[in-house]
C-alpha cells in the first residue's frame, strides 16, 4: 500500500507520527505484536496515544501500521480512547523504520508546522514532556528526548552481535561517556525541515538510524532535552516487567516496604 494522500480538508497544525509497524524480533516470539501486547491493563499502543491526547499539543495523528489485521486492532484502541477530537490518518509502514517515517511525512498536509515522531514501543511518555518538546521545537526547529550515557562504552572494529549469550572480542576503543547522549523519542521537528532532511537522506543513500540522523545530515541544529523520567523502550521480554512496575508505582499501586 502506498503512503496515504493528505486529507485536503484538514487544517491540522501539529501532528504526531506514531510508529507501530515494527515486528519486535528481539522479543523472541513471546508476544505476537508488542504494540498490541497488554501492559498495565491496556495495550502498549494505548499508553502513547493517551499521552498525546491528554497533552493537547497535536490535532492530528498519523498511525503507521504493519498490516490490515493490525490496523483493525489499532483502530479499536483509538475508538476506546475517544480519539475523535483529532484527525487520524492511516499509513502502511515500509521495509525499514526510515521508510515508515517517510511515508508518514508524505501523508501530512502542508498546514502542519510541528511533527512529533514517536516509537510506540516507548509507552512511558508523559503529557508534560510533550509540552516541553513543543516549546523547544518552536525555539530551535528540532529537538529530541535524550539522556546522558552513564555506562562505560567501548567501541569495537567489528560489528556487534546482540544475540543473547554472545561474547565479543576486541580490540576495543574507549569512548568518553561524558560527551555521549542516548537518543529517545519523541523527536520533534518543523515539517518542512524534517521532510527536506529525509528527502536528502534518501537521495544520498545514507543509512539513518533515527530522525535526528537525517536532520543533522541536512545541516539543521538539534537540541537535546534531558528526559525528565524513565522512557523505557520495550525491546526485550523483561522490559515489560520493568515498565509495568514503573506504571504501577506511578499510579500508587505499589506500596513501599515497611
Amino acid at each position: 500500500m502506498s503512503p496515504a494522500a493528505p486529507h485536503l480538508h484538514t487544517s491540522m497544525t501539529n501532528a504526531a507520527i506514531l510508529l507501530a509497524a515494527g515486528r519486535g524480533t528481539r522479543m523472541r516470539s513471546l508476544v505476537d505484536d508488542k504494540i498490541l501486547a497488554p501492559l498495565a491493563g491496556e495495550p502498549v499502543f494505548a499508553h502513547s496515544v493517551r499521552a498525546f491526547l491528554l497533552s493537547g499539543v497535536v490535532d492530528g495523528l498519523v498511525v503507521v501500521f504493519r498490516d490490515e489485521e493490525q490496523r483493525v486492532e489499532l483502530s479499536r484502541i483509538l475508538a476506546g480512547l475517544h480519539a475523535d477530537a483529532v484527525t487520524v490518518l492511516w499509513v502502511q509502514g515500509g521495509e525499514e523504520r526510515r521508510d515508515s517515517v517517510y511515508h508518514g511525512l508524505l501523508a501530512l498536509p502542508a498546514t502542519v508546522q510541528l511533527v512529533f515522531i514517536h516509537d510506540c514501543a516507548r509507552p512511558l511518555i508523559k503529557p508534560a514532556w510533550l509540552h516541553l518538546l513543543a516549546t523547544a521545537a518552536k525555539r530551535t526547529g528540532a529537538v529530541s528526548l535524550a539522556h546522558p550515557v552513564t555506562d562505560t562504552i567501548k567501541e569495537s572494529a567489528a560489528t556487534a552481535n546482540t544475540a543473547s549469550g554472545e561474547t565479543a572480542c576486541g580490540p576495543w576503543h574507549n569512548l568518553d561517556r561524558t560527551r555521549l547522549w542516548a537518543l529517545e523519542t519523541p523527536q520533534v521537528f518543523t515539517r518542512t525541515a524534517i521532510l527536506e532532511a529525509y528527502e536528502l537522506a534518501r537521495k544520498s543513500g545514507v543509512a539513518i538510524t533515527d530522525d535526528t540522523s537525517a536532520i543533522t545530515l541536512a545541516g539543521y541544529p538539534l537540541e537535546l532535552l534531558h528526559t525528565p523520567g524513565p522512557n523505557l523502550k520495550l525491546t526485550q521480554p523483561a522490559d515489560f516487567i520493568l515498565a509495568e512496575a514503573l506504571i504501577r508505582n506511578e499510579a500508587g499501586l505499589i506500596q513501599p516496604s515497611p
